[in-house]
């Protein structure tokens, strides 16, 4: 039977489809949310994001970050380099090292649409 045949009363249709509660993801949204969750889809970088956020003011040196993985200096870098660029971290270059900052924007949008999933 084709979606264009099917008549429901409306009793049926309360009976058999409950009504949004809220306004669904728009497409736009889910393109833009999509490659920040495909970034912290890795275990590496899933574990930096909450490092760095749970450092004093969301921020952490470089090399507090190098010391939490038992991997080379370049793979983190490439990490922190992801998430740079889809914009969940800021990094700022001091002296001889580089600070990381969580994007609160970018965490506060995943934590909303993460949030209203139950």
């Amino acid at each position: 039977m084709s979606k264009s045949s099917l008549s429901l009363t409306p009793v049926e249709t309360v009976a058999c489809c409950s009504p949004l509660s809220r306004e669904p993801l728009s497409r736009s949204d889910a393109e833009r949310i999509a490659p920040l969750l495909k970034a912290l889809a890795d275990p590496v970088r899933l574990r930096l994001m909450s490092l760095i956020a749970s450092h004093q003011g969301g921020e952490a040196c470089v090399c507090d970050l190098n010391e939490a993985f038992d991997l080379s200096q370049p793979t983190i870098s490439h990490h922190l380099k992801v998430l740079h660029e889809v914009g969940l971290i800021d990094r700022e270059k001091r002296g001889v090292w580089v600070y990381y900052r969580a994007r609160s924007e970018a965490l506060a949008g995943l934590a909303a649409l993460v949030g209203t999933a139950a």
